[in-house]
C-alpha cells in the first residue's frame, strides 16, 4: 500500500494550497481517508476526514470554514483544499487511510509520507 501525498509548499499568509494524496494497493473506496498534520515539537493532530462514499466529512475546529476535503474514487485520490492559511497551519501534512475511520489516530491503517506546508507571515 502506498499513499503518495503532494501539493505542499511555501505560501504567504492568506494564501491557498491544494494537497493531493493518491493511493495504490488498497480498495480505495472501502477506506475512510483523512489528513493529519504535525508541527515541530508538537503531536500529530487531526485535520479532516471523509468517508469512503464521500457522504460525510469532519474537520478540526481550527480549520472549519477554511479547509475542504474531497475525494475522487475513480482516481483513488483524496484532496485537501486549504484557504486563508496562517502560520499556525504550517506543518507536515500526512494523508491517512482507515478502514473504520480516519478521525482517530489509533484507527489509521496506513500513512502517507507527508508533505511540507510552510506559511510565511
Amino acid at each position: 500500500v502506498q499513499l503518495q501525498a503532494s501539493g505542499g509548499g511555501l505560501v504567504q499568509t492568506g494564501g491557498s494550497l491544494r494537497l493531493s494524496c493518491e493511493a495504490s494497493g488498497l480498495p480505495f473506496r472501502n477506506y475512510a481517508m483523512g489528513w493529519w498534520r504535525q508541527a515541530p515539537g508538537k503531536e500529530r493532530e487531526f485535520v479532516s476526514a471523509i468517508n469512503g462514499l464521500a457522504t460525510r466529512t469532519k474537520y478540526a475546529d481550527s480549520v472549519t470554514g477554511r479547509f475542504t476535503i474531497s475525494r475522487d474514487n475513480d482516481k483513488d485520490t483524496v484532496y485537501l483544499q486549504m484557504n486563508s492559511l496562517s502560520p499556525e497551519d504550517a506543518a507536515v501534512y500526512y494523508c491517512a487511510a482507515g478502514l473504520a475511520t480516519a478521525t482517530q489516530i489509533g484507527q489509521i491503517n496506513y500513512w502517507g509520507q507527508g508533505t511540507q506546508v510552510t506559511v510565511s507571515s
